[in-house]
């Protein structure tokens, strides 16, 4: 029975590290990306409402996308909207820092670590989590 323990175990780590190297390069991916596109400030002209899913047992709760405007080298007006949730609502008016495609101009994100900063936080845990599970197991009465 512990065998199967540990078998599912080492599936768990394997499946969750792989997750979390495709996420880390993906957001090197975007990061390398969005580094050689323009940056300006941006107007915040709203936001949308939304919720987070609640996963992992925490209860929902209701998270705020602000839509902004900005103009590009040439004086051209553009909008978009952050895929980046805040947890307050954003006040009108107020600048945030945007990268946006020189190219395309249509193409533009908030500039924001919240990706390297969550990615640093959670390989820490999830080391932890899995050492802890481990022992656990070993100490499990199970034969």
């Amino acid at each position: 029975m512990k065998l199967i323990l540990y078998i599912v175990w080492a599936l768990f780590v394997t499946a969750a590290f792989f997750a979390a190297v495709h996420a880390a390069r993906t957001a090197r991916r975007d990061e390398q990306e969005v580094a050689s596109w323009a940056k300006v400030q941006a107007t915040v002209t709203g936001s949308v409402a939304g919720w987070t899913n609640g996963g992992g047992g925490s209860s929902r709760s209701r998270r705020f996308f602000p839509k902004y405007q900005f103009l590009d080298a040439q004086g051209t007006l553009f909008a978009g909207e952050s895929d980046i949730s805040f947890a307050g609502q954003p006040v009108p008016g107020s600048a945030i820092e945007v990268a946006y495609n020189p190219a395309d101009p249509n193409q533009s994100r908030p500039v924001s670590s919240a990706p390297r900063t969550t990615m640093g936080c959670l390989m820490p845990f999830f080391a932890v989590f899995a050492l802890a599970s481990l022992w656990f197991i070993s100490v499990f009465p199970v034969k």
